[in-house]
Order: C-alpha cells, then sequence, then structure tokens
C-alpha cells in the first residue's frame, strides 16, 4: 500500500496561516545562508575554514579573476574531483561530432522537431527597429542589435538536460546571436553527457568547456586562457552558481538569481485529482522544488493527497519527490476564488498551472507568474521541453518584477537622433531654456551655434 505523504497542510481561516505561507516562501530563497553539511565540510577541506556560500563564491571569482585557467582548474580539481588541463578543458569538435554520431536518430528527431518550435515563437516575438518622423524635420528611431557573445551554464550534478541547452542557445540564435559558449561540470550528466553534446552538435555550437560551479561563471565573466570573456550569462545552476551570477553582474549581464523550481496549482472540485498531483510531482522531482496546490475544495485537497502517494510509489525518483513534498510543498485552502487568486499574486510563482473550470477567466486577473499553462491538458512539462516559450524562468517571488528568459534578452537597445536644422529650430529654445536653467550654458550655446541666423 502506498505510504501517505505528510505534507504540509494550510488553511487560511487559521490564524497561523499567514505565517506559515511567509515561511514556505522562504525556505526555497536563494539568500546564500543555507548549505548542507557535506557542503560545509567541503568548504572547510578546500578552503582551511567555514565560509559562507557567498564568502566562498566570492574568494573563487575573485582568484579566477586574478590567476586566471590556474584558478579555475585548481578549483575544478579541488570541487569536482576532475584533473584537467588547458588543452582538456574544452570539448574538442572531435568528441562533438562524434557523440552526435553515437546518439539515437529519433532523439536528434526530437532535438530538431522542438527547435523549430522554439525558434518558431522565439522569432515571432523578437523586437524589430521602430522610426518616429520627426514632423519638424528629421527622425528618431529604435533599434536593436544581437550580443555578440553569450555564456550559456547547463547543470549537470543529478541528471542531464539537453533542454536548457535548447531553452538558452536557441532563443539567442533567433536573436541573432553569433558567438556561444557553454559551460557543463565535469560530471557523466554534464560535460561528459553524449545527449547534452550531441545536442550542442547538432545546434551549431562548437564551444562546449568542462567546468560548472562559480569557477565557470568567473571564467566567462572576466575571461581566461581558452575561454574568451562573454557579454552576458544565462542558465540555470546551484546556489553557488546562483549567487555568482549575481557577484559578476555589471562586469556582464545576467538572465537572474534564480533559486530552486516551483508550481502553484490553482484547481477546484472541477478539476481531476490525478491530473493536479503528478503537476505537483513534477517539480517536486528537482529535488528541492516547491509545488503548491491553492484551491477551496477540502475534498480536492483530501484526494490529491491520496493520489500523490499513490503515483511517487511508481517513480524512479519517488523517494526524493517526497522528501522535496514534504519539506517545501503545501496543500492552501483558501476560502474562495478571489483569495487564491490573491494568495498566487503574493507568491508570484515560478509555473502556475490553472487547472479549474474558467481557467481563461482566472488567467485575466493574475498579474504575477513566471508562465502559466492554462487548463488541464497544459502541463507544466509542456513548457519545460517542447512548446517554444524558454523554461528559464524567475523564482522566488522575482515574477513580480522579472520575465522569463526570450530572444529579446540577447538584443541590445540604441537610440538614433537624427534633425535637419529646422528640426533643431524647432526645439532649440526649449533646449536652450532647460540647459542655462541647469547652469549647463555649453550645451546652450551648442544648439544656439547651430540655428542662429547667420547659418
Amino acid at each position: 500500500m502506498s505510504s501517505e505523504v505528510n505534507i504540509q497542510r494550510i488553511d487560511t481561516s487559521d490564524p497561523r496561516a499567514a505565517e506559515q505561507i511567509a515561511h514556505l516562501r522562504q525556505k526555497l530563497s536563494p539568500d546564500g545562508n543555507v548549505v548542507s553539511e557535506a557542503g560545509r565540510k567541503k568548504t572547510i577541506e578546500v578552503f582551511g575554514e567555514a565560509l559562507s556560500p557567498m564568502q566562498t563564491v566570492e574568494r573563487i571569482c575573485d582568484e579566477v579573476q586574478q590567476q586566471g585557467l590556474v584558478a579555475v582548474l585548481d578549483y575544478t580539481a579541488k570541487l569536482d574531483g576532475a584533473e584537467l588541463t588547458a588543452e582538456t578543458l574544452r570539448v574538442s569538435a572531435q568528441e562533438l561530432a562524434s557523440a552526435h554520431a553515437s546518439v539515437e536518430p529519433e532523439f536528434l528527431e526530437t532535438i530538431r522537431r522542438i527547435r523549430s518550435n522554439i525558434l518558431r515563437f522565439q522569432q515571432a516575438i523578437l523586437h524589430t527597429d521602430v522610426t518616429v518622423d520627426v514632423p519638424e524635420g528629421g527622425y528618431l528611431r529604435q533599434r536593436y542589435l544581437p550580443l555578440e557573445r553569450i555564456g550559456i551554464c547547463v547543470p549537470g550534478g543529478a541528471a542531464a538536460y539537453p533542454s536548457t541547452v535548447l531553452m538558452t542557445a536557441v532563443p539567442a540564435q533567433a536573436a541573432g546571436v553569433k558567438q556561444i559558449a557553454v559551460v557543463a561540470p565535469p560530471t557523466q550528466f554534464g560535460s561528459y553527457n553524449q545527449d547534452m553534446l550531441a545536442t550542442c552538435h547538432e545546434l551549431g555550437i562548437t564551444e562546449v568547456y568542462r567546468v560548472g560551479g562559480a569557477q565557470a561563471v568567473a571564467a566567462m565573466a572576466y575571461g581566461v586562457a581558452g575561454l574568451p570573456k562573454v557579454d552576458k550569462i544565462v542558465g540555470p545552476g546551484n546556489l553557488f552558481v546562483a549567487l555568482a551570477k549575481k557577484h559578476v553582474f555589471g562586469v556582464v549581464d545576467i538572465d537572474s538569481i534564480a533559486g530552486p523550481s516551483e508550481v502553484v496549482v490553482i484547481a477546484d472540485e472541477s478539476s481531476r485529482a490525478d491530473f493536479v498531483a503528478a503537476e505537483l510531482i513534477t517539480q517536486a522531482e528537482h529535488a528541492p522544488g516547491s509545488s503548491v496546490l491553492i484551491t477551496w475544495s477540502e475534498s480536492l485537497a483530501n484526494q490529491v493527497a491520496e493520489e500523490m502517494a499513490k503515483q511517487l510509489a511508481g517513480l524512479e525518483r519517488g523517494e526524493l519527490a517526497r522528501q522535496s513534498l514534504e519539506e517545501f510543498g503545501a496543500l492552501i485552502v483558501v476560502t474562495d476564488r478571489d483569495e487564491a487568486v490573491e494568495l498566487t499574486n503574493q507568491l508570484a510563482p515560478e509555473h502556475l498551472q490553472l487547472s479549474c473550470d474558467d481557467p481563461e477567466e482566472m488567467l485575466g486577473v493574475i498579474q504575477h507568474a513566471g508562465a502559466i499553462f492554462v487548463g488541464p491538458h497544459s502541463p507544466v512539462a509542456l513548457g519545460d521541453y517542447a512548446a517554444g516559450p524558454s523554461h528559464v524562468l524567475p523564482t522566488g517571488a522575482t515574477a513580480r518584477f522579472s520575465s522569463g528568459l526570450s530572444s529579446n534578452d540577447f538584443l541590445r537597445s540604441g537610440s538614433v537622433i537624427h534633425f535637419d536644422q529646422e528640426g533643431l529650430k524647432s526645439v532649440a529654445d526649449d533646449i536652450m531654456r532647460l540647459a542655462k536653467k541647469e547652469g549647463l550654458t555649453a550645451h546652450a550655446e551648442s544648439v544656439r551655434i547651430r540655428t542662429c541666423e547667420e547659418n
């Protein structure tokens, strides 16, 4: 018999509910203060003292900036146990081609179909130049140009993620980025994984490096021998990768400082409990991952709990998912739809699945979510793997002010201003008046000299 899932139950009518929900939100925040016992021991082993994750990241990044490739190889040996050299750090063209030749043809066909889906969507939403005519003479233009070089972090600790390559590289390619560097840890799931390498080769990516963690982020941000500096770093990773991206922001651009994956499912009595349970387990499978059901049907909450116990028993990563559900999950019973919407907007989840009888109406009042999946046949896995929008999304309630990765994030915009003499004359008095108010008389003179009668 399936054992019960000891997932947190919260009823918003309980006076303690607000405190319970706040505690739930804080658990997966990438604040940099939480590290496992194994992580603490590793830190002491490598650095000779107990350091916080942020202090660890700062030490690694500073040494990579100062010592370059030597520090990258040193930390790769100490932290990953991989003895690499300047020659073996980069995956060779032959290795990429060999991986491509070794994988199943069906896998490559899947990669091609998904790439087509992503490319179609990302090209459709791409910003294009906009020109506005100046009536008195001239024009204004906003133009968009692709970044020249970007870096992609691909995880490789507990599983291989060719989907991450697709969901980061293809939007960049849609934007017109020419140089793409991929870093992945030197593991069987990372830069030694044949499926991941084959995906890179299929997409035309020729730069793949066997390095992960904070040292990979620092290498791309500062540039080291054999791995030139990039303009932007994107892609998911563990806490140390997230904190390293935060540390180098400003030297390069980044996509976000992401925490573990999360989902909120809004469901009602019309929802299938087995569908909802499967959705919650999906994010918990990331281990860690946060899975929250919000419903105004206590009966559904009970059914979902029963379904989760049944489904977990038959899953390969069932025990890991169970641990996440019990540590980071919750079944929240609210009073009505309005409270469900209010709470969801407060949580601002990475993924939101609307599994209720009026999902389109509910969609209209949801303001904060990274990606919204509408209806029972739009599971989050659809967005994770095949639909078209990138699965790199804001976590930890940052969907209140940030967006998921898209082709537009690989563009830089700039303005172009062209006025003829008549156009300049039409605004000259206003410019000179304001410049003089600010005490910048040279600014005023630069306009006067161009518009005076003798010219």
